[in-house]
């Protein structure tokens, strides 16, 4: 997989201070806030920087944290983990693997198969629903 590399200007310009905030800024937006939280339509959820496929709708599923939650990435090697030590908690931080944008964190108290929560931010993410329309937080 080729990196996606541009320059802080370069981000700035294709982003919204938010999206910019949270992806390039390891920010978080606050609960219950993101346009896809309580989406519940199918489709797929692309990185709002790259474009890159990370989750589908089918893996979806309503943790009560009022962030989008997964269960699953469509694919381990799209997604980067980290450790971030930030505001005095150990947590694994989740990135896209293609172009480094903080996406939100992952934890171990998910549903089966995985067990595992990929909570996401909605302003890392563009949505593309099974019938071919886009959606995106500034439209």
């Amino acid at each position: 997989m080729d990196k996606v590399k541009k320059s802080d200007q370069e981000w700035r310009q294709q982003l919204t201070d938010e999206q910019y905030r949270v992806t390039r800024g390891k920010g978080t937006e606050r609960p219950f806030t993101g346009e896809y939280y309580d989406t519940k339509e199918a489709g797929v959820y692309v990185c709002v920087c790259c474009g890159e496929p990370l989750f589908t709708s089918e893996n979806k599923y309503d943790s009560g944290c009022g962030w989008p939650s997964f269960w699953a990435p469509m694919d381990k090697e799209k997604i980067t983990e980290e450790i971030d030590m930030s505001h005095m908690m150990v947590r694994t931080e989740i990135l896209c693997s293609k172009c480094d944008a903080h996406l939100g964190h992952v934890f171990d108290d998910g549903p089966q198969p995985t067990g595992q929560r990929y909570c996401v931010n909605s302003a890392s993410l563009r949505f593309h629903s099974a019938d071919g329309d886009a959606k995106q937080e500034d439209e």
